[in-house]
């Protein structure tokens, strides 16, 4: 495990990169399915890592709170390499159906759509306002190894400030995980 703090390629307001991925539902999954939302929270994940692990009660529990508020949650998994294969697609599987994901769950096979959004540890979320145009980048919560318990909600904020016409305050805070395993 190398541990890694997200970084800035996308800047506030820059667009969401479009994608067409292959999701553990079975369909093919593009970003265009979610325009209608309110907000996209996409979350850029693995299988194996320990913070994804630690931090996927709270995706869940975002998922519960904000998928009423018509905000789309996504996962994907860059994690295309051969030298770890837990994070495989048939594992992707299994990993949504024993960890009950309700968000679709997609690969990114080429770990292109990875590269085009900056993405570089899991998780890193990303929440993209009505307009597709990002809003909030940063960790989930202050809670920053996977042993921690969290005190600021730090995405929950953005997205309650996000639904009521607001850009998120605070700043750039980076996320903290397990790098993306790339292929050379």
């Amino acid at each position: 495990m190398v541990l890694m703090e997200s970084s800035q390629k996308l800047k506030i307001g820059d667009r969401a990169p479009a994608f067409s991925l292959s999701g553990t539902d079975g369909r093919i999954h593009s970003l265009k399915e979610f325009e209608q939302a309110s907000a996209v929270v996409i979350f850029f994940m693995c299988n194996h890592c320990p913070y994804v692990l630690a931090k996927l009660p709270a995706m869940k529990k975002l998922y519960d709170t904000y998928r009423p508020r018509n905000v789309a949650f996504v996962g994907i998994n860059a994690n295309n390499n051969p030298d770890f294969p837990d994070d495989d697609f048939e594992h992707m599987k299994k990993f949504v159906s024993d960890n009950q994901i309700k968000f679709p769950y997609l690969f990114d096979e080429s770990q292109g759509v990875a590269r085009s959004y900056g993405a570089v540890c899991t998780p890193d979320p990303f929440i993209f306002d009505s307009g597709m145009r990002l809003a909030y980048h940063g960790r989930i919560d202050d809670a920053l190894s996977p042993e921690a318990q969290p005190a600021t909600p730090d995405l929950a904020f953005a997205l309650d400030d996000i639904l009521m016409g607001r850009m998120p305050s605070g700043g750039f805070k980076p996320s903290r995980g397990c790098s993306i395993k790339w292929r050379e």
